[in-house]
């Protein structure tokens, strides 16, 4: 009898990353995206007979790497195996990849969601050879290319400590942040350079065994990752409900159907006859090369979270925004470095203007024109009242498409703002005696009508005076 009529899904991410290397992991192959296919492949990431792979060292750095940053226990001695089995994308018959001796074990992964922490243990993270990629271009016709194949691939394998669609979703995307802050993927999950593939189970709450897992292949946004889980959780619940029998298989996404579609019956470890690679000697990690590789380590984004929130004063939407990426990350330090004022002034204009043009131009922010120390100048300018609010957003935009400095442009464009009470009297009273109905509806006790005054002024200056200044002018004129 079940412990409780309630249902649990249980959920561990096997995730699939493709590394930033420059060459394949056991040839000298290029591994740039977008290539012309089969232009990159040759002999060895081909499997032709004869061909001996060399592995590729900054691949092994980005794994270790990776599993220091998941705080994993290391394997000082690991060994490649080979996975076997046919695919059409797999043109050597087997797959160099790792089966009971990873790189790293046991990590760990912390996530947050509805104000909830999480400890997300992990499994293993261990290294691989990407496979090729067939192309369904035409009907009952297949093409391979094999630019891919033998590309260096990290899997991360989660414990099955998830319970929920969210939070499937967000381990994926706090998995991402780590994976582009150390540097050893790009995350590009449209490319397919970051892939997961969720192992979904159902049980009634309080039932020590496991459910029969399914898997859902090759989810490539944290979109379908969020549909495909609630949807296969869905299923699965339904289905022990009815006490209808469940298949362990793997299925696909169907984004049409907005549905989980089985692909084929899973396979156990057996299947794929794992043995040693016999051409690779096995890798042996010593104190220097890990404690190397510990140094390296940049400040992680859970860490500046905190450091946003707990010491610059941001809130956790503003802080979480600004470690997306770390090239937004570490703009915003040498920003508010250059500016040495409130962190939060800095924060406010990223996350509004700044990611505003860098999202509606398409650019990455590292290839933003305009430097830190040029935003930090700007918003001093502004500070100073040398140019107004409205002002400092023009000439923001003016910056961002030519990476002048703010100085250049205000200077160019005779900007400076005007604040002496001198140069503005004459303009004030301009406005006052050309719009006499607002000036005898403003002392008759609508006072709000004042605004529209302080917007002829500001027109007529060209957006160049003190506000406040104008506004003071005015009452003192209009109430004497």
């Amino acid at each position: 009898m079940p412990v409780s009529t309630a249902i649990e899904p249980v959920i561990g991410m096997e995730v699939h990353a493709e590394l930033l290397t420059t060459s394949k992991m056991f040839c000298g192959c290029k591994t740039t995206f977008g290539a012309p296919a089969n232009t990159q492949c040759c002999p060895v990431c081909t499997g032709l007979p004869g061909s001996l792979p060399v592995p590729n060292r900054a691949a092994i750095d980005h794994v270790l790497r990776t599993a220091l940053a998941l705080g994993c226990r290391i394997n000082r001695h690991s060994i490649f195996h080979r996975k076997n089995y046919f695919y059409p994308d797999l043109p050597k018959a087997y797959q160099i990849s790792q089966y009971d001796i990873p790189i790293g074990e046991d990590g760990h992964l912390d996530i947050t969601v509805d104000g909830v922490p999480r400890r997300i243990r992990i499994h293993r993270v261990h290294l691989e050879e990407d496979t090729g990629k067939l192309l369904h271009v035409e009907r009952d016709t297949t093409f391979v290319d094999y630019n891919r194949s033998g590309v260096p691939l990290m899997e991360v394998v989660s414990e099955p400590d998830l319970h929920s669609a969210d939070e499937a979703r967000e381990y994926l995307m706090e998995l991402r942040r780590i994976l582009i802050f150390t540097g050893v993927s790009d995350g590009r999950m449209a490319e397919g350079s970051l892939r997961c593939e969720p192992n979904i189970s159902v049980r009634f709450v309080g039932d020590p065994e496991l459910g029969t897992k399914v898997e859902i292949k090759n989810l490539n946004s944290f979109r379908v990752v969020q549909l495909g889980s609630d949807y296969e959780i869905k299923r699965q619940s339904a289905a022990l409900r009815a006490g209808e029998p469940l298949v362990q298989e793997t299925r696909r996404w169907d984004d049409e159907a907005a549905a989980t579609v089985p692909m084929r019956t899973k396979e156990s470890a057996h299947d794929y006859r794992y043995f040693p690679e016999p051409d690779l000697i096995p890798l042996h990690f010593d104190d220097d090369w890990i404690e190397r590789l510990r140094a390296s380590l940049p400040e992680l984004p859970a860490a500046r979270r905190r450091r946003y929130t707990e010491e610059a004063g941001l809130a956790e939407y503003v802080a979480g925004v600004l470690t997306e990426e770390r090239e937004l990350s570490d703009y915003f330090d040498a920003a508010v470095a250059a500016y040495d004022g409130e962190p939060l002034q800095v924060a406010n204009w990223m996350q509004s203007d700044f990611l505003r043009l860098v999202n509606a131009e398409g650019v990455a922010v590292g290839d933003v024109k305009v430097q830190p120390k040029h935003l930090a100048e700007l918003l001093k300018l502004r500070d100073e009242g040398a140019i107004s609010g409205k002002i400092a957003k023009s000439v923001f935009e003016t910056m961002f498409e030519t990476g002048q400095s703010p100085a250049e442009i205000v200077e160019e464009q005779g900007l400076t703002q005007i604040g002496a009470a001198d140069d503005l009297a004459p303009v004030v009273e301009q406005v006052i005696a050309a719009n006499a109905r607002i000036v005898e509806d403003y002392r008759n006790g609508e006072v709000g009508k004042i605004n529209f005054l302080v917007g002829q002024v500001m027109r007529e200056t060209r957006g160049r005076a003190n506000p406040k200044l104008v506004q003071d002018l005015l009452r003192e004129r209009l109430d004497a």
